[in-house]
């Protein structure tokens, strides 16, 4: 009852407003489910409340560094856009890359874009409308290439320490942030190379790609940012960070340290230009109220592109609320759903399909796009999924880096394909392609959670901890 009440509600707030259900409508499904499960429970079982609020102050517990997380990204967001790093890669990608060939070129792109904001949505609305009108122009049909914007769109975004759906993944499974998408690349890697070669055999056959509108593009970045490969060592030190194995929480720290210096060094005048609709005064307080302004407010600058002006437009980590009033409301329900033994009946039911190992990994993948066409969104997909099969991975002595790849195998690579999901319904709307007509050109989307499977059937680097040491 408390699902069917949950489905019912979050279909009323997609009919009802759509994409923006994530600003606090689903958030108030959530809550009124939880109320249904607890008040079933309460009532019909005598459930103590106490019970309740020790599972919900334990799950909300779960998610604080991911909370965390989230609001440095949102730091990220802003100051690796406005030092000039995000821009820098645009254009360099755009000048490199041949547009010869322009699905893989496309695909290529946006999962750079994305890998370097964490954000599949805003890669799409900004160099994905780009892209999508270049390939009209050069006779590829828009779904064809929304497809690949997707496809690059999603790769990116799933494998970024800045996405979070990402974070979501790994905390709630309490992986690490990075080890979860090292482990990623094992089924994503793959999944990616095929997609490659599948756009470059249909580019090449096609005829090649116009690149007057790309380097267009490319000039407005340049005229409104420093670009100079000195910004790149921003992303390399970051790198470095990564590769030391260093906590999340640092790498982020350091990389929003670094990004701001690069913007004070490298963009002065748009910090200024930031600092001075804040504050007045000198132009070191300027300066400080400019760099602060970029890491936790929503910023937008004038490029005379409209395309451009939305890419630099940044949230902050004031965009993050509404995704981490999001997760503790999640989190409410499934503290609930665990509490009342609801996950436990659920995952109970699934019982005689995970006794193998591929049945295991194939019945997550399989609720997880399940999921995400019963409750119409991701987030919840993710959060819900790992609840109902952590307990099995931990009885038959998985790691749960298994368990939060296939959830991100799943849960969040399929999200788009699903017409009445929040994502189907942004990307149909922003790139004006129905989703059951972009859907099946969405290859890499289609290929991750077969690929999650297959690995498994392999047993490609899946083992089993020595829990006797």
């Amino acid at each position: 009852m408390p699902v069917g009440v949950l489905v019912a509600l979050l279909s009323l707030d997609i009919a009802i407003f759509g994409a923006d259900s994530i600003l606090g409508a689903s958030q108030v499904s959530l809550l009124a489910a939880a109320g249904v499960c607890v008040l079933l429970s309460m009532w019909l079982y005598k459930t103590p409340w106490k019970t309740f609020e020790r599972a919900i102050v334990s799950n909300v517990g779960e998610v604080a560094g991911a909370i965390l997380i989230l609001l440095l990204i949102g730091a990220i967001s802003g100051s690796w856009t406005m030092s000039g790093v995000v821009p820098a890669f645009i254009c360099y990608g755009l000048r490199i890359i041949s547009p010869k060939v322009f699905l893989l070129t496309a695909c290529v792109l946006c999962a750079i874009v994305s890998l370097l904001i964490g954000s599949s949505w805003t890669t799409i609305a900004t160099i994905g409308v780009a892209l999508l009108g270049i390939g009209r122009a050069e006779g590829f049909s828009d779904a064809l290439t929304a497809g690949a914007i997707i496809s690059g769109a999603y790769f990116g975004d799933k494998i970024s320490p800045l996405s979070d759906t990402t974070v979501m993944a790994s905390s709630v499974n309490r992986v690490d942030l990075f080890t979860h998408i090292r482990y990623m690349l094992l089924t994503t890697g793959p999944a990616i190379l095929v997609t490659l070669v599948i756009y470059t055999v249909i580019g090449l056959v096609h005829g090649s790609a116009d690149e007057a509108q790309m380097t267009a593009y490319a000039e407005v970045l340049s005229s409104r940012f420093h670009v100079t490969p000195w910004l790149l060592v921003v992303p390399v030190i970051a790198a470095l960070l990564i590769w030391r194995k260093l906590p999340a929480l640092i790498v982020l720290f350091l990389s929003v340290l670094t990004a701001a210096v690069a913007a004070l060094v490298f963009q002065p005048e748009v910090i200024t230009e930031i600092g001075a609709k804040a504050t007045t005064g000198s132009h070191a307080r300027i300066l400080f109220t400019g760099v602060v302004e970029t890491l936790y407010n929503s910023i937008s600058l004038e490029t005379g592109n409209a395309d451009v002006d939305a890419l630099v437009a940044t949230r902050g980590m004031l965009g993050m609320l509404n995704t981490v009033y999001l997760i503790i409301c999640a989190m409410c329900f499934g503290a609930c759903m665990k509490a009342s033994g609801m996950i436990a009946d659920l995952a109970g039911m699934l019982t005689p399909l995970t006794r193998t190992r591929t049945g295991l990994v194939g019945t997550t993948v399989l609720t997880g796009t399940a999921l995400n066409a019963i409750v119409s969104d991701q987030y919840l997909s993710i959060i819900l999924t790992s609840d109902i099969y952590r307990e099995s991975f931990d009885k038959e002595g998985y790691e749960r880096r298994l368990l939060s790849r296939s959830v991100e195998d799943s849960a969040t690579v399929t999200s788009p394909l699903v017409p009445w999901s929040s994502c189907g319904m942004t990307q149909a709307t922003i790139l004006s392609v129905p989703t059951l007509a972009y859907a099946p050109f969405c290859f890499f989307n289609i290929l991750s959670p077969l690929m999650s499977v297959l690995m498994a059937a392999i047993g490609w680097k899946i083992v089993k901890p020595d829990r006797t040491t």
